[in-house]
């Protein structure tokens, strides 16, 4: 194969949606120029502007004008835009991003005075890590390219990895003397992270929360189709939206058509909140949480989709029982004995039990203000598999004031195992404590 100067040609084109054609001079009303704003107070004056113009602004619309003379004057209110209602085709290869689909328009030219015979043409996409063939002509080579003539194909690639990218063109053709010849040509682009997504992962008690910072580090405004959270197995997500005020009838267009969020270019953020929950009983192994999917488009519609790595976090694990406050009194006596409400619920599939409940006597803030009032430890029978029982626990307040009920623990007395104690009682309203010998006096 001989490596003598050759006949045909690559030339690349990439093909995207072309971008609007804006009109920069400035343009003006005649009107401006003749009279002042104070001629609409005189209806008089004013019915006979338009005539006035007529006779001395040339017609804009008149194919005879050569001179161009009006070509600064507002015809029509949308001139003031500066759209002139055409689209420009790009100038250059332009950045390309990650997620986007990478189209290109390819010619292979003969500038030769003779015909390319059987032409073998090969396109394919080099990046670090792979080579991933776009178009082979091998079994069905072109029979021919006629002199000054040329062959036209598009390629089209899914773009999946950031860094150089090189688009590999390569033709084996019969010259016009029958020689053998081999051309290759390579076209290099860089593509780049069209958006940054910075994630956290949020406890709060058994509650999960993922919060998503999506921003945007193009040239162009993001038009947001779809940020999805694709949760993984044993584990259910729902978006939280701020709360809307719509009228009925944006309720039903919306319901059609959901409107994109927009995210700016140049550094543009949106935030993004989800609600993650165990959706079943099994033990959960690992800490994968799940994925985003997410689609854009850009100002006229170009498309693009990407998809996170496995998001990592601490999940909650179901509890084998739930303890929960159903009630306690809102007025408790010093020293007077008060109960509180309790259920006691198993979450497995199986029976546990049977069980002890007492309050713990140590406490890092001293001495305890509220105490079991009676037997210190309760007697609780066997659970079966999702059942639940309710008990009242017996308690007294020896000092006044604000107080906190803590310490209060379960232990399965089948198998020794002594559960978290429950949480103080803080998601409720704290205890207030009162002297029922002053109850009623004023205290000023």
């Amino acid at each position: 194969m001989s490596t003598a100067t050759h006949s045909l040609a690559f030339r690349v084109m990439r093909l995207c949606r072309p971008s609007l054609h804006v009109d920069t001079p400035l343009r003006i009303d005649p009107a401006d120029l003749l009279v002042g704003e104070d001629i609409f107070d005189d209806p008089a004056a004013a019915s006979q502007l338009p005539p006035l113009l007529d006779s001395l602004v040339p017609n804009s619309k008149d194919s005879a004008d050569l001179s161009y003379g009006n070509r600064f004057l507002l015809s029509h209110p949308f001139d003031s835009f500066g759209h002139s209602g055409l689209l420009v085709l790009p100038q250059a290869f332009g950045a390309i991003y990650l997620g986007e689909t990478f189209c290109s328009y390819i010619s292979i030219n003969n500038s030769s005075s003779s015909e390319a015979r059987d032409v073998i043409i090969k396109a394919e996409i080099q990046t670090e890590r792979q080579r991933i063939l776009l178009l082979d002509t091998s079994k069905t080579p072109v029979e021919s390219i006629r002199a000054s003539g040329r062959y036209d194909f598009i390629v089209e690639h899914d773009v999946k990895e950031l860094g150089p990218h090189t688009l590999v063109c390569t033709a084996l053709y019969s010259d016009g003397d029958g020689e053998r010849k081999y051309l290759p040509q390579y076209f290099k682009f860089i593509v780049a992270n069209p958006l940054s997504v910075r994630t956290k992962v949020r406890i709060v008690k058994e509650n999960t929360y993922l919060e998503a910072c999506i921003e945007n580090h193009t040239k162009a405004n993001l038009y947001m189709d779809q940020v999805e959270f694709e949760p993984a197995q044993h584990w259910t997500a729902k978006v939280l939206k701020a709360e809307e005020e719509l009228t009925g009838n944006d309720t039903a267009s919306r319901t059609v058509l959901k409107p994109p969020v927009l995210i700016r270019s140049g550094g543009g953020i949106h935030n993004y909140l989800y609600h993650l929950k165990v959706a079943s009983q099994d033990p959960i192994s690992g800490n994968v949480l799940g994925k985003l999917q997410i689609t854009w488009r850009t100002n006229l519609g170009e498309p693009g989709r990407l998809q996170t790595q496995q998001i990592l976090g601490n999940p909650v694990t179901p509890k084998e029982i739930e303890l929960r406050i159903l009630e306690i009194p809102s007025v408790i006596n010093l020293d007077r004995p008060f109960s509180v409400h309790l259920n006691l619920a198993n979450q497995t599939e199986r029976a546990l039990g049977p069980f002890e409940v007492w309050l713990s006597q140590s406490s890092p803030l001293g001495e305890k203000a509220v105490m079991i009032n009676g037997l210190q430890k309760m007697e609780l029978p066997k659970l079966e598999a999702y059942a639940t029982t309710d008990f009242h626990l017996n308690l007294i307040a020896t000092k006044l004031g604000v107080q906190r009920i803590t310490g209060i623990t379960v232990l399965n007395k089948a198998d020794k195992t002594a559960y978290d104690p429950l949480p103080d009682f803080e998601a409720i309203d704290p205890l207030f404590l009162r002297n029922p010998s002053r109850a009623g006096t004023d205290l000023s």
